[in-house]
């Protein structure tokens, strides 16, 4: 099978190397795609020093914005499989194989990486794991789908859910909305046990008070997603 890893990164000059040598040394040397969202910083300049495939995308699209061109790269190329990875540092790459093991063995649809299945490694601030817990709870009311980690942008899809978020992802904070359309569409949606690191250098792009705002946005988002999606 063809397995693209997809790599979001925007700002990342401090981390986007370690990200891919991991996934070299201890991903098995992955296809992969960097989608380069505007950075202001030397992002594209390193990945130009490392030749490495990449999208440089002419203005910022947000998070959302840049993996669903990931996405259609993957359909427009043919790739049976597709898999999001940071590329801040915190996901590591021996983790691909077990996310990418039930898709190849036609027993899931969308694998997710959990920190929370075992509960190892780092498991985020407390006010976030409160956050992801309501989320989880509400994915669970709207579609009857139960997933602990919905905020993990550490997940790999079949053909059908490449071509799904190629037309369709959601563009600011999409983890919780993607794992409810894959929901409402029926998808066999399996968690993998993963560990997750905290990021080493850079801030993350939610702050306390952005946080709440995400929270109110993301929650408001799947209500009214339940009953537009289809």
């Amino acid at each position: 099978m063809k397995i693209l890893v997809i790599v979001p990164a925007y700002n990342e000059q401090d981390n986007i190397r370690h990200t891919l040598r991991d996934l070299v040394e201890n991903g098995g040397n992955p296809d992969v795609l960097v989608i380069n969202d505007c950075s202001r910083d030397r992002t594209e300049d390193v990945l130009r020093e490392l030749e490495v495939p990449h999208l440089t995308l002419p203005v910022n699209l947000g998070i959302g914005g840049g993996v669903q061109a990931g996405y259609r790269y993957a359909r427009e190329h043919g790739y049976d499989i597709a898999v999001q990875f940071d590329g801040d540092g915190q996901h590591e790459a021996k983790y691909l194989a077990a996310l990418t093991e039930p898709l190849i063995r036609e027993e899931a649809d969308v694998v997710i990486g959990s920190r929370f299945v075992e509960k190892e490694g780092f498991q985020s601030s407390a006010a976030r794991r409160v956050g992801i817990h309501f989320l989880s709870w509400l994915i669970t009311l709207l579609c009857g789908v139960r997933v602990l980690d919905v905020t993990s942008g550490m997940r790999a899809v079949n053909r059908r859910f490449i071509d799904a978020y190629a037309d369709h992802y959601a563009q600011d904070y999409p983890e919780p909305e993607a794992l409810l359309l894959a929901g409402i569409r029926g998808a066999r949606i399996q968690e993998v046990p993963v560990q997750m690191r905290e990021r080493a250098r850079g801030r993350s792009s939610i702050s306390a008070l952005r946080g709440i705002y995400y929270m109110v946005k993301v929650s408001l988002a799947l209500i009214i997603g339940r009953f537009t999606r289809k």
